[in-house]
């Protein structure tokens, strides 16, 4: 039964007065003109009623208070006492505490039972209810008059509904409020005796203030209803008695409580008085009659007793100031009337208004009402007034309205006109008519022209309104045809008629005494004058004379400067001031006339100068000086600036500005004329003028967006207000209330105006800036603690300050200027952190902001209670984004700040976020701040979350929603049932977006599994995705966007987050629909579209690009995660990789990055999906890639990026198999862009490289310690444009089988000589790896085609690789372990080039042939060493690696072994060298594959990195079960397993080609079987005559023995791969290969056997002896192997992979099994040559 911000009173049930008058005024959520008109038929009764809607209290009343059951008995009680206290019915009493704990209370509810009960807190609670009770009394007055103010006005929004309200209202409107007034003032004051004890004199006092606001505000409310409504005769009547009794606001029942304070209500409830009393008697429709001779229309001419009535009651009047115009009135209205009858009781009252100074009242009156309140009512006073003015002037002679002496009263008259026609429509209504009414006093004025200037110009500055009203009084100005003079004695130059009323002048007569060349006004001679006044006192001359008064101003000017330092300077600054006043006036009215007035603007600087430099300055006219130049500035402000550099009036630096330090210490500079002025003069006066007229000027200055140096002339102006101003402004002395919160507004527009400066205005030196010194002297000096404490004026003195103001609508009141000050504190506080630059050091500033203060009194809880402040929405807004800045960038706890007031606070911004009608703005910041503070104050976001813990039955934690948390409504913002309602627009559903996917960022578990299990949750979270975006050629809301972008983000997070299987079932069944609802396909769509959108209005400028790019990147977040964890339906993927795909333009280039990482990922995960898609995807690739190659931009990731989707889409396509159908449109273009890059490319690396080898020569002179840094500065990057461009050409190159594209592109461009060179460069530098690896693929696909090999080798490939490559290897001259590393083979290094290099040459050798023979033996004879190395290494060290490089050496061998003759013609001893060695590599291979055990020692003692790391010593592993144990040694035994098998199979591969060499070193089988006369000198013998197993010793020569060996080691492993059950993935992999390269081993083996055999056979340096031991071994030998291969063949071996003789490099996939040993063309030669060597 305690109130919460979720019971929601207010909305349920109740509105506040105070939340309908911010709905009225739109300062709420309900902003729709049909919203407002609910509203008000909802209240309109309430409005009607006025103050009687409070009622008294009643026991009915309180009997039905004690019954209602929905109150809680504590809230009861306390309501009965505010209604004793209150004298207020007691169901409102409860109302008004539900109301307040609602909106104004500051606490919890736990504390409000701890209040209730305390007997000194619940009385303090009592009397803030009472001031909220007041405040809601004057809220419903004020509705009522904001809709008096515009419901006639056309440019208001809700003028229609306002307009239909106070229809209803019209009835009885002003008889309520009449009685209502009557009451208030004969209400007796309460007494503690009635009210009880807390009424004390003070709260009678403030109940009497409240009396007399109240009095004010029906009065005004009464007054605007009467501007437009008629008032009856007796109406008059009977309001004239009710004011005469209460003596216009002065006779009070309780005039005794009145205190100086009150005196301005009290004014101001005359003023009122008198106003209606003037208003009921329409004396603009007196006028209106009396103009057209029909005065019976008028409402007074019948009612003569009244009238009657009214002139008795009059009479009486004249005590007091306001009769004044009430009687002003009357005569005119009884004279206008009934002239006939005006009797000496009228011209008695006429005296009587006179006497009373009714034009001085009048003045008086208008600018009270004008300083404070309503500025409607003081406009329609100024109407009113200016009608009686008017019709009186017209009505009545000038001198009969002078009571007490002509001029006093002339002032007065001119002062009261000038007063109302500043009224904005007046002026215009005047010059309609300038003849009549007041035009009467502007003609008195001219008559006294120019001898009194004054008068005439003040009248004209009031005429000024708008731009037809400028070009009017300029005119009127320009054409003078009187000049009035006065002289004391008749001059002598003059001939005058005897009676001396007309003079003429004898002589022409210049009227200035001005020099030769000055402007001058000339009055030549026979001038005629009218003597005006003559007498003793003088004469009075009217000078029929006509000139411009333009001119004359000039001259008054130039006048002013010359007599600047005499005793006439005061005299003629009288003079000057109205000048300039106009000239201020007509420039801010219309600029286009400030040409014409360039003799008197350009004059102002001289006189600025002239009078700050005298010993006493005239203030007011400096003042207006500065005020012209501020006008002029907005628009000129360079000009300006320079014009017054000169005058010495703004302080100055006298020494350049050279660092911080010494600008800040204000070293050397001066504070100018003004700044002396400052000192001297205004500070002592406690008058302001100057001061504020500078710190405009200085502001205009600034935001004129000047150039850099004239910013750096500034510096010393923002200086002295940084230094000197700011941090002392508010202890200057002041005569005149509201002056210290101006000029302390204005100092922070000023700073804010320099941090808001764009950094085009500022040049980044090492001089200081304007912004930078701003930012400094704010952070670092007292400044920024002033400014600290505006901000800690706090929510209670502010609230203070506008409930002193007189009437709370004001809109300038110095309350509002306190509230714009604090803002803008906000704001500058908010941007010094911003751009301050970032240092180690905390500055002054951020100390003060975040220093901890006992009782929440620091500044973190002074800005966090600005939540409380209701009157000006945007106050909180900027303190919460304070906070939400000092949040993120501060390293303190701002929970820990708030102390006790922390849940208070909490609960405050929860009922902000969740009021229906709260500004939406302050809820968006409320929840940016929530979103920040997930991640940057834990403490505060677990406070605001507010889960609840519960243990549930499996001892883990559950957590659940408490009632205050913010989660609550968050959720009831994503509702998709509450989008598109008011409460809940687009900006605020994106705010709670943001918040929720902070927390999923922040991996907030409580939060998250609360949410998550939250029923509808993820439907109404997904709801945004299944909407249709408007297109985005329309201007999409960019908001709409990220919300979109969120929703994808947290789905995202969600299906990484949570193993798949455990996904939520909603959020599944909202993926499905996803899927089945092709939303895909649909986003897919619209992300193209948007993207096309970017590229085609870059010129124009994207508003919204970084939306735009925020929802490409989700999308693309989404779709990666989507296809990793949840497996849709495979048409799905096409159109959305179709979709993605889009041509771009060079402006869209960080989407087109983003999209291309998509596509690339895509590519990668969707394989099996593109196959036959690849074609569509390729053409729109090709262009892009089109596009951003010609980009003049450096675009390297994102062409990075498309080329790797190349390769990708090339690489599917040829899985496919389908390259040449699709490929064949694109392949020319492609190839020659690609070929392009890679030639650019290369020839950029080219010189980076060579820079590069330089500055290492220079660092490596200088410091041997650096020789390290220029390598890793290269630009060489494994996925660098340059390196995926050489691959992408590969796999083009690849598909581009006949080559003849190819062919032409090579011709066009000069690809193959840079990459050439860049390669040569490379090797030789040992630099550019990566680059030097792609290279060689590409190059080593060419040569796998005889056009391409060509290409290659005719390009010089063997210049550039043959000796270069010596710098890789040559490190390791001294022994081969150096020479091969046991590095894993796949990782690029400088070895794996060296290969590559082999293979390049196998592979043209292959393909050439003969034409590259000599090439091929260059090659071998440069890297013999190493080649020869190469092969005796295997037997040291088998890591992958080493035994690769043997496999590619041998594989050259291979190739090079056809061309036997030419090799030993040219290297004769290298080639006995190869052949020893390929024998002992024969050898060495044979002993490692017959003993596993020996090769598996040496790899676990060698290589311990080619198997995985062994588990950790039994002491430093963690306790394990021994079944896991036994697990961890069976994946172990696998791994070591499966890297001996791939030793193997490597030794197998180098075995077989090795074998495969040696057959082109022995005889032909054929040959040497048949041809009886064959030359065995030309083949060496390679195996000894012995038949001992092969040993592992390098002293034991190969022989016949190693042969048989091998071939018994392959029949065995061929034995064992049939027994035995290999792993499966061995098995899948390796079976086939193993195979087949057994099989080729066996028959190259038994070739050099044979071959080898019969070459010693028919060797005649051979003994018989040894011949015929060799026949009777390989007898028994091969029989036995015979036995065995047949029996291997029975059941069913593969075939032998070539037809003997073989000279294939890899042997190829084995044939159909088993053709019987009868039919193998091997076996049966062996057959043939056991039954040889058997004879």
């Amino acid at each position: 039964m305690w109130p919460s911000p979720f019971l929601n009173y207010t909305h349920s049930s109740f509105r506040s007065s105070r939340e309908l008058w911010t709905i009225l005024l739109g300062r709420s959520a309900l902003r729709e003109p049909a919203q407002i008109e609910a509203e008000l038929d909802r209240h309109w009764e309430r409005l009607h009623q006025g103050l009687s809607y409070y009622k008294p209290p009643s026991s009915a009343s309180a009997t039905k208070v004690k019954e209602n059951k929905d109150v809680a008995p504590p809230l009861k009680e306390f309501g009965l006492r505010i209604s004793k206290l209150l004298g207020l019915d007691e169901q409102q009493s409860v109302q008004i505490l539900q109301c307040y704990l609602q909106e104004d209370y500051r606490g919890t509810r736990n504390s409000l039972k701890v209040v209730l009960q305390d007997e000194r807190q619940s009385q303090a609670l009592l009397l803030k209810i009472v001031d909220y009770y007041y405040e809601e009394r004057m809220c419903l007055l004020r509705c009522v008059l904001l809709l008096l103010t515009y419901f006639q006005d056309e440019r208001h929004p809700y003028r229609a509904e306002y307009s239909n309200c106070v229809n209803k209202l019209e009835k009885d409107l002003v008889s309520n409020y009449q009685s209502q007034f009557e009451n208030l003032f004969k209400a007796e004051a309460p007494t503690w005796e009635t009210h009880g004890n807390l009424m004390t004199e003070r709260q009678v006092s403030r109940w009497f203030l409240q009396c007399l606001r109240e009095q004010s505000l029906l009065l005004e409310i009464i007054f605007l209803y009467y501007a437009y409504f008629e008032m009856s005769p007796a109406d008059l009547l009977i309001f004239t008695k009710m004011f005469k009794e209460q003596g216009f606001g002065l006779r009070q029942t309780n005039r005794h409580l009145v205190d100086k304070s009150m005196d301005a209500l009290v004014d101001r409830i005359g003023y009122l008085s008198s106003l209606i009393l003037v208003e009921g008697m329409d004396i603009d429709f007196l006028q209106k009659c009396a103009l057209e001779d029909c005065t019976e229309q008028h409402q007074f001419y019948n009612a003569s007793d009244i009238s009657k009535e009214m002139d008795q009651l009059l009479v009486t009047f004249g005590d007091i100031p306001h009769h004044g115009p009430v009687l002003l009135a009357w005569v005119l209205l009884r004279h206008t009337l009934r002239p006939d009858e005006t009797s000496p009781v009228i011209r008695r009252i006429g005296g009587t208004s006179l006497q009373l100074g009714v034009f001085k009242y009048i003045s008086t009156m208008l600018k009270g009402l004008g300083s404070s309140g309503n500025n409607c009512t003081a406009s329609t006073a100024k109407m009113c007034i200016y009608g009686l003015l008017s019709f009186v002037i017209t009505s009545f002679e000038e001198e009969s309205l002078q009571a007490d002496g002509v001029a006093t009263n002339c002032s007065h008259l001119i002062d009261a006109a000038c007063e109302v026609l500043s009224a904005p429509s007046l002026a215009e209504l005047f010059w309609e008519m300038p003849n009549m009414g007041l035009g009467m006093i502007l003609d008195s004025a001219v008559g006294m022209f120019p001898h009194k200037i004054g008068p005439l110009l003040q009248l004209l500055t009031a005429l000024l309104s708008n731009k037809s009203t400028v070009k009017k009084v300029y005119t009127f100005l320009d054409k003078m045809s009187f000049y009035t003079q006065v002289y004391k004695h008749k001059p002598n130059d003059i001939i005058s008629k005897d009676d001396e009323t007309l003079w003429k002048r004898q002589t022409p007569k210049l009227l200035y005494p001005l020099g030769l060349g000055q402007t001058n006004l000339w009055m030549p001679q026979g001038v005629l004058g009218q003597v005006v006044i003559a007498g003793d006192q003088g004469y009075v001359v009217r000078w029929d004379y006509s000139y411009s008064s333009w001119t004359l101003f000039t001259c008054e000017i130039e006048m002013l400067l010359h007599v600047v330092s005499t005793a006439d300077v005061i005299a003629h600054c009288v003079r000057v001031k109205p000048i300039l006043d106009l000239v201020h006036k007509i420039i801010s009215t219309d600029w286009t006339v400030s040409d014409c007035l360039l003799p008197l603007t350009s004059r102002i600087y001289m006189l600025l100068q002239r009078l700050t430099s005298v010993i006493n300055p005239p203030v007011d006219v400096i003042a207006s000086c500065v005020n012209c130049l501020i006008v002029l500035a907005a628009r000129m402000p360079g000009k300006v600036w320079s014009s017054l550099h000169h005058t010495g009036f703004l302080p100055f630096a006298s020494s350049p500005l050279t660092n911080m330090a010494q600008s800040v210490s204000a070293e050397g500079m001066k504070a100018g004329n003004y700044g002396n002025l400052l000192v001297q003069i205004e500070q002592p006066r406690g008058e302001y003028a100057v001061t504020i007229a500078f710190l405009r000027l200085i502001t205009t200055l600034v935001k004129g967006q000047l150039g850099s140096t004239q910013n750096k002339g500034l510096i010393p102006c923002v200086l002295l207000v940084l230094k000197e101003m700011l941090p002392t402004y508010h202890k200057w002395r002041y005569n005149t209330y509201g002056v210290r919160e101006r000029i302390g507004c204005l100092i922070l527009e000023l700073v804010h105006a320099i941090l808001n400066l764009s950094p085009e205005g500022e040049d980044q030196g090492s001089t200081p800036t304007l912004q930078s010194l701003c930012i400094y002297s704010l952070a670092n000096t007292e400044a920024g603690q002033a400014v600290v404490n505006i901000m800690g004026v706090g929510v209670d003195t502010i609230d203070m300050v506008l409930a002193a103001q007189p009437s709370g609508g004001g809109s300038e009141g110095p309350g509002q200027i306190l509230i714009q000050t604090v803002k803008l504190a906000f704001s500058v506080t908010n941007n010094v952190i911003r751009l301050k630059p970032p240092s180690d050091v905390v500055s002054p500033l951020e100390q003060a902001l975040t220093q901890h203060g006992g009782h929440g009194n620091n500044l973190i809880a002074v800005l966090a209670k600005y939540i409380y402040h209701k009157h000006d929405p945007a106050l909180p807004r900027l303190a919460v984004q304070l906070l939400k800045r000092l949040a993120t960038v501060a390293p303190m706890s701002v929970y820990a700040c708030l102390g006790n007031d922390a849940a208070a606070i909490r609960d405050a911004f929860l009922t902000r976020l969740q009021s229906k009608t709260e500004d939406m703005r302050i809820k968006v910041m409320i929840l940016e701040f929530l979103t920040v503070a997930v991640e940057t104050q834990p403490g505060l976001i677990e406070l605001f979350l507010n889960l609840e813990a519960k243990d549930s039955s499996e001892g883990s934690k559950e957590f659940l929603l408490g009632e205050w948390s913010c989660l609550q409504v968050v959720l009831d913002l994503i509702d998709s049932k509450q989008q598109g309602k008011y409460w809940c627009p687009p900006l605020l559903h994106r705010a709670a977006l943001a918040f929720l996917l902070a927390l999923w960022q922040d991996r907030r578990d409580s939060a998250i599994s609360v949410l998550r299990t939250k029923e509808r949750f993820w439907e109404n979270l997904t709801t945004p995705l299944f909407g249709t975006l408007t297109p985005p050629s329309d201007t999409t809301e960019p908001c709409v966007l990220e919300t979109c972008a969120f929703v994808m983000k947290i789905i995202g997070l969600e299906i990484y987050y949570v193993v798949s299987g455990s996904l939520e079932q909603s959020l599944k069944d909202a993926l499905q629909k996803f899927s089945t609802g092709r939303r895909y396909e649909y986003w897919s769509q619209y992300v193209k579209s948007l993207v096309c959108r970017v590229a085609e209005t870059e010129e124009e400028g994207i508003c919204s690009f970084s939306e735009t790019q925020m929802l490409i990147s989700a999308w693309r977040m989404l779709l990666i995660l989507s296809t990793n964890y949840v497996r849709h339906s495979e048409p799905t993927h096409n159109f959305s990789v179709a979709g993605l795909i889009v041509p771009m333009s060079v402006p869209c280039l960080r989407l087109g990055s983003m999209m291309a990482t998509l596509l690339l990922i895509l590519l990668k995960q969707w394989k099996r999906y593109f196959i036959d898609t690849t074609p569509d995807i390729l053409s729109p690739l090709s262009l892009i890639l089109e596009s951003v190659l010609q980009a003049d931009q450096q675009l390297d990731r994102t062409k990075a990026k498309i080329f790797s989707a190349l390769i990708s889409v090339l690489q599917i396509q040829g899985l496919n198999g389908e390259r040449h159908t699709s490929l064949i449109s694109q392949l020319p273009q492609l190839l020659l862009s690609v070929c392009e890059t890679v030639k650019d490319e290369a020839l950029a690396l080219i010189d980076s490289t060579r820079h590069m080898s330089q500055m290492g020569d220079v660092l490596e002179d200088d410091e041997s310690m650096e020789t390290d840094t220029p390598r890793s500065l290269q630009k060489d990057q494994r996925d660098g444009v340059c390196v995926l461009a050489l691959h992408l050409a590969k796999e083009l190159c690849r598909a581009d089988e006949d080559g003849e594209h190819w062919v032409l592109v090579m011709r066009k461009v000069p690809v193959l000589p840079s990459v050439l060179s860049a390669v040569e460069l490379s090797l030789r530098l040992k630099h550019n790896l990566f680059f030097t690896e792609a290279a060689l693929h590409l190059l080593l696909t060419l040569a796998r085609t005889p056009q391409g090999a060509a290409a290659v080798a005719g390009a010089g490939v063997i210049q550039t690789i043959c000796l270069p490559l010596l710098s890789v290897y040559e490190v390791s001259s001294n022994g081969t372990s150096q020479g091969f590393s046991r590095k894993s083979q796949d990782s690029p290094c400088w070895p794996g080039v060296y290969r590559l290099c082999m293979s390049l040459m196998e592979s043209l050798l292959k393909t050439l042939r003969y034409n590259f023979v000599n090439e091929a033996l260059d090659f071998v004879g440069v890297h013999q060493e190493r080649i020869l190395q190469c092969l005796n290494a295997v037997r040291t060290v088998q890591s992958l690696a080493c035994l690769d490089e043997a496999d590619h050496t041998v594989g050259f061998l291979l190739q090079l072994s056809s061309f036997c003759k030419e090799w030993q013609f040219h290297l004769p001893k290298l080639l006995r060298d190869v052949q020893v060695n390929l024998c002992y590599l024969c050898q060495t291979c044979t002993y490692l594959l017959h003993s596993k055990k020996m090769l598996h020692h040496y790899l676990q003692v060698k290589n311990g990195e080619a198997l995985p790391p062994g588990p950790l010593p039994r002491s430093h592993r963690p306790p394990q079960t021994p079944s896991k144990e036994a697990a961890g040694g069976g994946e172990r035994e696998e791994a070591e397993q499966k890297a001996l098998l791939a030793v193997q199979c490597s030794l197998l591969k180098i075995l077989s080609k090795t074998l495969a060499t040696l057959q082109h070193f022995t005889p032909d089988c054929c040959q040497i079987l048949l041809d009886q006369c064959m030359d065995l000198a030309e083949y060496r013998t390679l195996f000894v005559l012995s038949f001992t197993t092969p040993a592992f010793d390098p002293d034991v020569a190969p022989s016949f023995g190693t042969l048989l060996a091998t071939i018994n080691v392959a029949l065995s492993m061929l034995g064992e791969m049939e027994k035995k059950k290999e792993p499966a993935s061995f098995r899948i992999t390796c079976v086939r290969l193993f195979r087949s390269l057994l099989m080729f081993t066996m028959e190259n083996c038994f070739y050099v056997l044979i071959s080898q055999a019969v070459r010693s056979l028919k060797d005649p340096s051979i003994l018989p002896r040894d011949k015929q031991r060799l026949k009777q071994e390989l007898s028994s030998e091969l029989s036995t192997l015979l036995s065995s291969l047949s029996r291997h063949f029975r059941r069913g071996s593969p075939s032998s992979p070539a037809i003997l003789p073989s000279s294939q490099t890899k042997p190829p996939t084995p044939g159909s099994k088993g053709s019987h040993e009868g039919q193998e063309p091997f076996i049966q030669l062996v057959q043939a040559f056991a039954r040889l060597v058997q004879r």
